[in-house]
């Protein structure tokens, strides 16, 4: 099963030492700047000028350095001082090509950085764009975390970034203040994981907001994989596919925070094979558990500060039907109407907005065409008929031209017991498939 999914964790750079570059900076006299984010997939998407073009990057505290691996003909962008480099991350295949490039300007609002180093990846197969069904043209990390403490608000979907001479922490009873470890340019946090009927086990993790998924853990002698699991695709790093194990633990303990039945992972070792020395990291933790407080990183102190929000009891989130959607191209849509109106536009942020009207009664829309890109075997969707492939174009009756791609997974996946019926385009035909969600561990026995 191929399947597009984002998943950054732990970017090993085969490249020599090149220096860290200037530091970002607020203006004299500006204590914090406070920015807007973008919240997709449990992701944090957040605007940056390169060299005065505005991109759109993922906050990935898993990465070392800023990456660009989606510019296109659209984009027009100045990229100083370049050399060829190789790049070796997560996945099974070989390094790939890559730019180094050095004395970039970048600006997040009033935040500036004149000499930063920029890494530039020509392989146009890495696009998340069209599974996260908005342009991302990049991924950045330690050197914000490393500037500022960071304050991460996932409910109102807004950072303040703090001058670290200005900060003060204030007393909350309701926040708790965590040891933080940064080792090579990373973030860990110590927790205790309850798995099946196991005691307690002490787990040093990778912070990684560059992950969408919960919990992944390393299987050792201590640490091992529930009975009630299944063989899943996990995402996808600069080196290829990511697979492993699915399942979940009794709980996960952030201090004196415990998430029970909390969603896990147990990535293939063959996936980490550019990671010479894991030391002693027993896996990571990703956006799916991170969006449940809103979060203080304070990198120049080492401590995190957590502090839960409304999202804090959601329920964790399975890929029930099994199927993996993502953007691909464009298409036209005909519908009929009535009350005379031109053109019209679409959802701001949406790939199509390109909507025609013909003698007032018809009108054609341009909209981005969804499609099956993986299918989970065994799944619901496989069992009931889908193919890779396949043109989603409806979902329980509502077209989905008018959702986000985000929206049509949620109406995929809805809960367990709910019926599905799809209706795709496969080679020029109409075809309506139905399906029910079940529960994913239900037939696994111990």
């Amino acid at each position: 099963m191929k399947k597009f999914g984002l998943f950054f964790l732990v970017l090993t750079l085969c490249i020599p030492f090149l220096g860290t570059g200037q530091s970002f900076e607020l203006p004299n006299g500006q204590k914090y700047q406070k920015v807007k984010f973008e919240l997709v997939n449990n992701l944090i998407i957040i605007p940056i000028e390169v060299n005065g073009t505005e991109l759109s990057f993922l906050l990935d505290s898993g990465v070392n350095q800023p990456i660009l691996f989606n510019i296109t003909d659209q984009d027009s962008v100045q990229i100083n001082n370049v050399s060829e480099i190789k790049i070796k991350g997560l996945g099974e295949g070989e390094p790939i090509k890559a730019l180094s490039s050095v004395g970039n300007t970048f600006k997040l609002k009033s935040i500036t950085n004149q000499q930063q180093l920029l890494y530039v990846i020509i392989d146009k197969s890495l696009n998340f764009s069209t599974s996260l069904g908005i342009p991302v043209h990049g991924i950045i990390g330690y050197d914000l975390f490393r500037d500022f403490v960071v304050d991460i608000n996932y409910a109102t979907k807004t950072i303040k970034f703090f001058d670290p001479d200005h900060y003060v922490y204030k007393k909350d009873k309701r926040k708790e203040i965590l040891p933080l470890t940064i080792t090579g340019k990373k973030a860990y946090v110590d927790a205790n994981v309850f798995i099946a009927d196991s005691e307690n086990i002490p787990v040093h993790l990778l912070i990684d907001t560059g992950s969408s998924d919960a919990i992944w853990l390393f299987e050792d002698e201590e640490i091992g994989i529930p009975a009630e699991n299944y063989n899943d695709f996990l995402g996808k790093g600069l080196n290829g596919d990511i697979f492993g194990k699915r399942t979940k633990v009794n709980s996960i303990q952030l201090g004196s925070f415990v998430l029970s039945d909390a969603k896990a992972a147990f990535p293939d070792t063959r996936s980490f094979a550019s990671i010479k020395n894991l030391g002693n990291r027993n896996g990571s933790i990703g956006g799916e558990i991170l969006k449940r407080f809103n979060i203080v990183f304070d990198y120049p102190n080492q401590k995190i500060t957590l502090r839960k929000n409304s999202m804090y009891k959601s329920p964790f989130h399975y890929n029930l039907s099994g199927i993996t959607l993502q953007h691909d191209g464009l298409r036209f849509v005909s519908q009929r109407i009535s009350d005379g109106r031109g053109v019209v536009k679409s959802k701001e942020g949406s790939f199509g907005n390109v909507q025609i009207l013909f003698e007032n009664h018809t009108r054609l829309s341009l909209v981005p065409e969804i499609v099956v890109s993986g299918i989970r075997a065994g799944s619901p969707a496989e069992t009931a008929g889908l193919k890779e492939g396949d043109i989603i174009l409806a979902v329980n009756g509502k077209s989905i031209h008018q959702y986000k791609i985000q929206e049509i997974k949620q109406m995929l996946d809805e809960k367990k017991g709910k019926k599905i019926r799809v209706l795709i385009e496969r080679y020029n035909r109409d075809l309506l498939f139905s399906f029910v969600l079940e529960d994913l561990f239900k037939h696994k026995k111990p």
